[in-house]
């Protein structure tokens, strides 16, 4: 069987009636996840328990939901065959893994291969077709270690402390803070969030994790604080001595504290950088793989040169042609 796959309000699977992190309200939709560009008002939805709850506080409306547990087998009405993997992008993150028809076709939706301290660790099964995000899908993306980072934000913290600056670490509500949070456990600084990402950290807690003490941001009360919260916004216009720095993969490109109007940017990312997109092709084995998101072009090209089948979705795939010299 080939797989019919189009870029369409999602991704969309037509021969099984799914479609995947689709925007747009359907009938049938997997989330991966519960960042908002992953997220629709469906009839029915597939997910975890962890994206169920996250969900509960970011979309509201009714709806059906079957929830599973990773590598939990539920059957459509269709007859395919469907399990979670988990995806290490955020808490409850998954993958879909699906067979019809004895093909197996893999959606990873967002994910990252190095481990976090506050999502579940990617599994890498294998299958017959893969659909993978690839936004970080050229070679000078590569993230430094994850504690080399940690060691870089707590002392631009301990630093603006010590000035009487507050120091404050924009990082998305939902994933980016409490991985954030976490990672500054050990230097035992006092930490204020933004309410969007105290709700987000409520809810993690509620599903078992832990985290190091912190309060809600009042600008009043701020001094001697570390504030995590949103990038930009009016919610920082009554700390008047502030030093900023954006926490995302992308300081890893040049000219990023100007990108993002901040002191300092840390190479923090809840994605697989360029290394781990390769070793996780590697490890799922796939017939076929179709690229979509960020560099998907890009990184078609650099499988196909591997010797894997390879197609950006939804894009002009630029051939290459071998000179035979």
């Amino acid at each position: 069987m080939a797989w019919k796959i189009t870029l369409s309000n999602g991704i969309h699977l037509p021969q099984v009636a799914l479609h995947c992190d689709a925007r747009r309200r359907v009938d049938l939709s997997f989330i991966s996840h519960a960042h908002f560009d992953h997220i629709g008002s469906h009839r029915h939805v597939v997910c975890t328990e962890g994206t169920s709850r996250l969900l509960q506080g970011r979309l509201k409306g009714e709806r059906e939901e079957t929830v599973l547990a990773f590598e939990q087998t539920h059957t459509l009405a269709n007859g395919a065959e469907v399990k979670l993997f988990a995806a290490g992008h955020v808490l409850g993150s998954a993958q879909l893994w699906v067979r019809h028809e004895e093909e197996s076709l893999l959606y990873t939706g967002d994910f990252k291969l190095r481990p976090g301290l506050t999502a579940e660790r990617c599994a890498t099964p294998r299958a017959d077709v893969l659909i993978m995000e690839t936004t970080f899908g050229l070679p000078r993306y590569v993230m430094p270690p994850t504690e080399e980072v940690a060691a870089s934000m707590v002392a631009f913290c301990r630093a603006a402390l010590a000035e009487g600056v507050t120091p404050v670490l924009w990082a998305y509500s939902l994933g980016k803070s409490q991985e954030v949070l976490a990672l500054l456990a050990e230097a035992e600084l006092p930490v204020m969030m933004h309410a969007a990402s105290v709700a987000m950290t409520r809810v993690y807690e509620s599903l078992g994790m832990t985290f190091p003490a912190y309060r809600e941001f009042d600008a009043a009360d701020v001094a001697g604080h570390v504030v995590i919260g949103p990038p930009q916004g009016a919610w920082l216009e009554g700390v008047a001595k502030r030093r900023t720095a954006m926490v995302s993969g992308w300081a890893l490109d040049s000219g990023a504290i100007y990108r993002y109007g901040c002191d300092a940017a840390f190479a923090l990312s809840d994605h697989a950088d360029f290394p781990d997109l390769l070793k996780f092709v590697e490890a799922v084995q796939p017939k076929r793989v179709y690229t979509v998101h960020g560099f998907a072009r890009e990184f078609a090209a650099t499988l196909r040169a591997r010797g894997v089948e390879a197609w950006a979705l939804g894009m002009e795939n630029q051939l290459e042609l071998g000179l035979g010299i």
